[in-house]
C-alpha cells in the first residue's frame, strides 16, 4: 500500500524528492498516456479514410459519458478499458477536424503539422518543468477549474449563436488553461496529490486534446490559406 503523502518544507538549495508512490503514478500515468495517445491517432486515422462527418454536439454527449463511466470505475481493471473508450472516441471525432484543416486550406499539413510540433513542445516543456521546480502549483486549481467552465460555457455561445471573434478567443482561453492543467496535473502526481494514474492520464489526454485542437483553430485562423 502506498504511503500518504506528507507536504514538507522544502530547503531553497535541495531539489525535488519524488517518494516511490509518485514515481509509480507517474511511471503508469506516461505508460497509459502514451498508449491512448497512440489508440486516439489510429481511430483519428481511421475515420479520416472512412470520411465521417464532423461529430457536432455529439462530441460533448460522448465525452461526458465516457468520463463519467471513467471516473465510476477508475479503481478497477474495467477503468483501463473505459480509458481506452473515451480516448478512442475522441480520436475518431478529431478524424473529420483534421480532414477540414487538410482540406479547407493549401497549407493544411503544415498547420496540422506545426500544431501538432507546438503541443508536444507545450506538453514535454511543461511536464519538464512540473518535475524540477520548487514552486508549488497547488493554488492553479481553484482557478483552472473556473477557467475551463468558463471557456467551455463561452464556446457553446460561440457555437449556437456562430461568433468567429468569441470562439477565437474561446481557443486562446483553453489554449492557455490547459497549458496550466499539464503544470498542475504533473506536478499534483510528483507531490503526491494524484495517486490514480487512470484519472491523471484522463486529465493529461483532455489536455493534449484540446490544446492541439485550440492551436488549430488559432494557427488556421493566422496563417490558413486557401
Amino acid at each position: 500500500m502506498n504511503q500518504p503523502y506528507r507536504a514538507t518544507s522544502i530547503p531553497a538549495s535541495s531539489s525535488i524528492e519524488v517518494d516511490e508512490g509518485a514515481r509509480k503514478v507517474l511511471r503508469n500515468t506516461w505508460n497509459l498516456l502514451a498508449m491512448t495517445l497512440a489508440f486516439s491517432a489510429i481511430m483519428a486515422f481511421v475515420s479520416m479514410q472512412l470520411n465521417w462527418p464532423h461529430f457536432g454536439l455529439l462530441t460533448l454527449v460522448g465525452y461526458f459519458g465516457l468520463l463519467f463511466l471513467t471516473v465510476a470505475l477508475r479503481n478497477s481493471a474495467w477503468g483501463l478499458v473505459a480509458v481506452f473508450a473515451l480516448t478512442g472516441f475522441m480520436g475518431a471525432t478529431l478524424g473529420p477536424i483534421l480532414s477540414f484543416y487538410l482540406s479547407a486550406f493549401s497549407n493544411g499539413g503544415q498547420i496540422v503539422t506545426a500544431a501538432f510540433g507546438t503541443t508536444a513542445v507545450a506538453f514535454f516543456g511543461l511536464s519538464g518543468f512540473a518535475l524540477v521546480t520548487k514552486k508549488d502549483f497547488s493554488f492553479l486549481g481553484p482557478m483552472l477549474f473556473i477557467g475551463i467552465w468558463v471557456a467551455f460555457f463561452a464556446g457553446l455561445a460561440a457555437y449556437f449563436f456562430s461568433m468567429p471573434a468569441l470562439s477565437l478567443a474561446v481557443s486562446a482561453m483553453f489554449a492557455l488553461l490547459m497549458s496550466g492543467l499539464i503544470l498542475f496535473q504533473t506536478q499534483q502526481i510528483v507531490r503526491g496529490g494524484e495517486r490514480n494514474y487512470i484519472m491523471a492520464t484522463v486529465t493529461l489526454f483532455v489536455s493534449i486534446y484540446n490544446l492541439f485542437t485550440s492551436l488549430l483553430h488559432l494557427f488556421g485562423f493566422a496563417f490558413g490559406e486557401e
